[in-house]
């Protein structure tokens, strides 16, 4: 199953690669540096992104090497979009967006308890072999998970996402995602 993991995040790498170099490289859109702030970034520009991904990345995941690898992705709704920006525009600190906005593609792997052990050994090997922007492991608000950002070591791409959860706290995070991450939704 680790093979699996660690196809699951190259292929993740790879398609964020691709789709981003199709998206920005094309001189169609303009490319902003992403390591600035919420104010410095026009919306237009994020929802724009957003609106393309949706409607692309079906055809960039089935050219992906995981037909034998369960995940499950999203890509987030406008809405879920303008809350993040409204919550941190409330904010006196000036957080760069591609920090914020660091989940516009969200993929996830749930895998056993030994699995997610192994994975913590390895992710520190797999930042640099994959040139991931990093990783951590989330712990606190009723939720455990890994999460790890792809950004292809370029400021001007938003980066994707991927959680690993364990099996065992896989309806303790649902639950959890809804209590604090939906609440935009009534």
């Amino acid at each position: 199953m680790i093979e699996k993991v660690e196809r699951l995040i190259n292929e993740i790498n790879k398609v964020d690669l691709a789709f981003s170099m199709d998206y920005f490289e094309t001189g169609k859109v303009e490319k902003v540096n992403l390591n600035r702030t919420l104010a410095e970034i026009p919306v237009e520009h994020i929802l724009s992104y957003r609106l393309n991904l949706h409607e692309a990345i079906n055809d960039y995941l089935y050219r992906a090497d995981l037909y034998d690898v369960s995940y499950f992705y999203r890509v987030k709704t406008s809405e879920s979009i303008l809350d993040k920006i409204e919550r941190f525009q409330q904010r006196s600190e000036g957080f760069p967006v591609n920090s914020i906005l660091n989940d516009i593609f969200g993929a996830r792997i749930i895998v056993s308890s030994d699995v997610v052990t192994t994975v913590m050994e390895k992710l520190d090997e797999w930042k640099q072999i994959f040139g991931l922007k990093n990783w951590y492991l989330r712990d606190k608000e009723e939720y455990v998970g890994i999460h790890i950002y792809f950004k292809n070591s370029n400021n001007f791409y938003y980066p994707w996402e991927l959680q690993i959860w364990d099996k065992k706290d896989a309806e303790k995070n649902i639950q959890s995602h809804r209590k604090y991450k939906r609440a935009f939704v009534r």
